[in-house]
């Protein structure tokens, strides 16, 4: 979960031109409400009265989409996620790729700036973009298409002991990773995007989760996840050196971007409720009160692992998550910017919930897969979580505004400095 830091786009830029406009819509949706879409983008162009403007909403805030990176990454995380796997139609070769990307980049430039998509036929629901951001990934199968070179790490983890993986929430060929701090702007917002992607793909998975709303904390509060854990605290400082050497990736066409693993983890919270607060504890390695480990006394005081009790025994135990997931090696360290997710119970349980457990970091096989090795073979919490999806992302570079996402790739172009 991020640490403090806005981290709103370091080289993201404005909004896409009329000529990209005129062009998608001479081309790509031409006939699919035109019309409608350029009379929706005159009429909503409307100045507030004074009284209106001297309002603050969080509404209107508003997340840069152009740059060096995607936005979504070292964005402060928002309340509502969509995450969103699509499939590749068989018929969709290179040329559709980069079409469809640019299509796509065209409406989340648009969208994540309060303006309509190209014939958006709710117009008004774009209107309060509320920091919405939108972020792509590609599987492997798309780098496959667009006859790009893919990284070693861009395939399915290893098969994990604590794994029990479900296809409806595994893998994928491109990501769509939607969040704002309004539920109603990510769901338009996906419904544009997938109206976009429907000629070249279709919907394999999607994940809905929540963070605290909007307000309810101070800015730069570490996440809780609902076993009442702070989640995250390790994590580097969006705009630090520490958080670039973490993140981005330098190779290649992926030179300013990253990749994300997206982990879907089930927690047995009736479970959870029988297990008293010091054996939770000690199985976190943390104080629930305040995410401090068990040897300190604030959340970012670093852990002693060599203090030991009066009887010989480590304060924070061998079997704990905070001491599994941490390494001696500098480079085995991620970002985390998870969200978390309650479905609608059944039978006889009260709950269930989980993590959308979402990472980032430059290289999936150096960084990620140690830590989550370490975990899977000593780590208490197993026994009240499971993972139950997990996908692996390439996230491209941001682009430029005569661009497009993924235009690396599919086009030989120089990612934005």
């Amino acid at each position: 979960m991020p640490a403090p830091g806005t981290g709103a786009g370091s080289g993201r830029g404005g909004m896409t031109g009329s000529t990209r406009r005129q062009f998608l819509l001479g081309g790509a949706v031409a006939g699919v409400g035109a019309a409608t879409a350029i009379g929706a983008d005159h009429a909503l162009n409307t100045t507030p009265s004074t009284e209106e403007a001297s309002v603050p909403l969080n509404g209107q805030e508003t997340v840069p989409f152009h740059g060096t990176h995607q936005a979504g990454i070292d964005t402060d995380a928002q309340a509502h996620g969509l995450f969103v796997a699509l499939d590749l139609l068989d018929t969709t070769d290179r040329d559709d790729l980069a079409r469809m990307m640019r299509i796509l980049t065209d409406d989340a430039a648009r969208l994540t700036q309060g303006s309509p998509a190209l014939a958006d036929s709710e117009p008004e629901l774009a209107l309060s973009p509320a920091r919405l951001t939108v972020t792509f990934g590609f599987g492997p199968r798309f780098v496959a298409r667009a006859q790009g070179e893919a990284p070693g790490w861009l395939k399915a983890l290893p098969s994990f002991t604590v794994d029990r993986l479900l296809p409806e929430f595994s893998d994928g060929d491109v990501l769509l990773q939607i969040a704002a701090d309004d539920p109603l702007t990510v769901a338009h917002a996906a419904r544009m995007l997938l109206k976009d992607a429907r000629s070249f793909a279709s919907v394999r998975w999607s994940q809905q989760g929540f963070r605290r709303a909007h307000g309810s904390v101070r800015p730069g509060t570490t996440m809780r996840n609902l076993f009442g854990q702070v989640d995250g605290t390790s994590n580097p400082a969006p705009g630090t050196a520490d958080f670039d050497q973490v993140v981005w990736n330098g190779e290649g066409w992926l030179a300013g971007g990253t990749s994300a693993v997206v982990r879907r983890i089930g927690m047995d919270l009736d479970k959870w409720d029988r297990l008293d607060r010091g054996g939770r504890e000690q199985a976190v390695g943390r104080f629930l009160s305040n995410g401090a480990p068990l040897t300190g006394t604030n959340e970012f005081d670093e852990p002693d692992f060599e203090a030991t009790t009066p009887i010989g025994f480590p304060v924070i135990p061998e079997f704990s998550h905070v001491r599994r997931a941490r390494s001696e090696n500098p480079a085995e360290r991620i970002f985390r910017r998870g969200y978390n997710y309650d479905d609608r119970p059944a039978g006889g349980a009260v709950s269930r919930s989980g993590l959308i457990f979402v990472s980032f970091q430059a290289d999936v096989a150096r960084q990620f897969v140690p830590v989550q090795t370490r975990l899977d073979q000593l780590d208490l919490l197993n026994e009240w979580t499971v993972p139950i999806g997990s996908a692996v992302f390439v996230i491209p570079p941001g682009c430029s505004e005569d661009g497009f996402v993924g235009d690396t790739l599919l086009t030989g172009k120089q990612a934005p400095q």
